[in-house]
């Protein structure tokens, strides 16, 4: 995995994640129904600005006891946590919860947020839950399935393999953006081209716009609108 020049991610930065999506059906179009999640994600701090980093990717369970010895249950998270160490930053850790009802308890509250922002990552994007959100370090984002008070039995099961989270599947290293409105994996072979493709989509956009808002506001006049945006290259 190659680390993308930092100030192309703070670029993408300025982008909502729909805008993003916006932009990939243009530069990978091959992407439009593909790498986004599909189903409605809590954002936590939807007042914070899009995530965009790398993908630290993780399997969880809750609902029963892990396995092994205490000092065996510590050296595994403790290599957890190296992974997470271990990738460019920023990061974006992406969980998915395997218990047959995801959310049965969260890997987020208070402490992990503070261990895992100290590690590089801006957040987590998860299909189970969350807790502690008042107490979540500052900065750090979470868009989760659902929000609950326990963590159970909760433990990392595995890290570093494919993902699913709400139909978005996700790879080690992948760049993911992520805002309040979900999140997408972006190809780190187009993630360059994106900001051209925004002003690209933000000209077409502004020829209609305009037009809708405009006093007297026609079919007429949006039938040109579109054409005009149409032949906006």
């Amino acid at each position: 995995m190659t680390a993308l020049d930092p100030s192309l991610l703070d670029a993408l930065r300025r982008f909502d994640t729909p805008t993003v999506c916006n932009a990939l059906e243009v530069v990978a179009p091959q992407r439009r129904a593909i790498g986004f999640t599909r189903r409605p994600l809590v954002c936590v701090r939807p007042e914070l600005p899009p995530m965009v980093g790398y993908a630290a990717t993780v399997t969880f369970r809750a609902a029963v006891p892990p396995t092994g010895t205490a000092d065996e249950r510590r050296a595994k998270r403790i290599a957890y946590y190296e992974y997470v160490a271990s990738l460019p930053r920023p990061s974006v850790v992406v969980v998915q919860d395997l218990d047959d009802v995801p959310g049965f308890g969260a890997m987020w509250g208070e402490v992990n947020t503070a261990v895992h922002l100290g590690l590089g990552a801006l957040g987590v994007v998860t299909n189970g839950s969350v807790r502690d959100i008042d107490q979540f370090a500052p900065g750090f984002q979470a868009l989760a399935g659902s929000i609950g008070p326990s963590h159970a039995y909760g433990s990392p099961v595995g890290w570093g393999d494919p993902v699913d989270v709400h139909g978005m599947t996700v790879r080690h290293g992948d760049l993911v953006h992520a805002d309040r409105h979900g999140a997408v994996v972006i190809p780190a072979d187009v993630a360059a081209a994106i900001p051209a493709a925004v002003d690209l989509l933000v000209r077409k956009e502004k020829a209609i716009l305009d037009v809708a808002r405009a006093p007297g506001f026609s079919i007429e006049s949006l039938r040109a609108a579109l054409k005009a945006a149409d032949e906006i290259h």
